[in-house]
């Protein structure tokens, strides 16, 4: 327990104590299983902001995804609960941790409940892009923390749906060989599409806030982990697509290779930034090599040829970029996060791919 340092935190303690005691009290019926979910759901998620949710309730809401379906949607309507009944940003923030590690770590059939939540899908997501917690200068600092951090999940969902798996996840694997057997078969189109969300992912995840500047660090470091793990895994994705554009860079049409160059240029204005989110030494080496396959790929792509046969280059504009030859910019747009279906999903099969983890459709 952290120190107390306000009248509102002795509050959030306080509550803490109360619902915890009151649904230990219920869930002591053995057949009030979702009860149980609720409880490991308030034990992990308290108004304390000196620590993350503990390992131990987290596995315990994992487990729902051993169970049946019903399980599974008892302890995702318990943690989506939680968060959409608090006004407290140290609640929000543990249950938006408490959601990303079901994505990252939950069985397929826990993460497709959470897929599914809302049924009309659409933009504000988790709803919670007007959360604001005004108990203290702390709480407030949070709240900024908590409109991001659900926006990021919201677009983390939107564009596991345009991939068909979950990013970062460790539910099931596929070889490398039949992992890029997969991607060589797709359409430019579909390729390009992938690309701008994985993209659109790692531009969400440049606009993280800077660290509260009094308290709630762990809190702030936990998700910095938890996001700098889905940059590697997006990277990865990337890697491959990328190379397999190398691969089809004498046949790209003057369309595509025009949306291929604004998107390679998004991605290299995010790169410091992202930098400072994954700042460690592991997989530099790795990381370096992806870069420099991101300025191979725009050294070919940026000098192609038009249907005529013309070499056309990209010029830059106040705004964007266009083609040498063509005045109509291209804009590109990041797709409305839209809810899963579920069965995209049905029969899954697990592979073991080394690099990054994925659950195929």
């Amino acid at each position: 327990m952290g120190r107390i340092t306000s009248f509102a935190d002795l509050v959030g303690i306080i509550k803490d104590k109360a619902s915890q005691s009151k649904a230990a009290l219920v869930s002591s019926n053995p057949n009030s299983k979702s009860l149980s979910f609720h409880l490991s759901v308030l034990r992990a998620t308290t108004h304390d902001p000196s620590t993350p949710p503990g390992n131990r309730h987290i596995a315990v809401l994992l487990s729902a995804g051993t169970g049946s379906r019903v399980t599974a949607a008892s302890a995702v309507e318990a943690i989506m609960d939680r968060l959409h009944t608090t006004g407290d940003a140290c609640v929000a923030l543990k249950s938006l941790i408490i959601v990303h590690h079901i994505v990252k770590h939950g069985r397929f059939i826990l993460q497709d409940q959470l897929s599914v939540i809302p049924v009309s899908g659409g933009r504000n997501y988790l709803k919670l892009s007007s959360f604001r917690d005004e108990k203290s200068p702390l709480k407030w600092e949070l709240s900024s923390w908590v409109r991001w951090y659900a926006l990021y999940l919201e677009h983390l969902l939107s564009t596991s749906r345009i991939m068909g798996f979950f990013i970062s996840s460790t539910s099931s694997t596929i070889h490398k060989d039949e992992y890029e057997e997969m991607v060589s078969s797709l359409t430019n189109t579909d390729l390009l599409r992938e690309i701008d969300a994985l993209v659109g992912l790692l531009e969400e995840a440049c606009k993280i806030p800077d660290l509260p500047s009094s308290g709630g660090k762990s809190l702030a470091d936990k998700i910095n982990q938890l996001v700098g793990e889905d940059y590697m895994s997006s990277v990865n994705e990337l890697y491959t697509r990328f190379n397999e554009f190398k691969e089809r860079s004498s046949t790209l049409s003057f369309g595509d290779s025009i949306e291929l160059v604004c998107i390679l240029k998004r991605l290299e204005s995010s790169k410091e930034r992202l930098s400072d989110i994954c700042h460690g030494n592991w997989k530099r080496a790795w990381i370096d090599g992806f870069w420099g396959l991101v300025r191979e790929v725009m050294g070919i792509i940026g000098n192609f040829k038009d249907n005529d046969g013309q070499i056309v280059g990209i010029r830059r504009r106040e705004k964007g970029f266009e083609s040498a030859r063509f005045t109509d910019r291209l804009i590109i747009g990041y797709g409305d996060a839209v809810r899963f279906s579920s069965g995209r999903f049905s029969n899954v099969d697990p592979f073991n791919y080394p690099v990054s983890s994925r659950t195929l459709c």
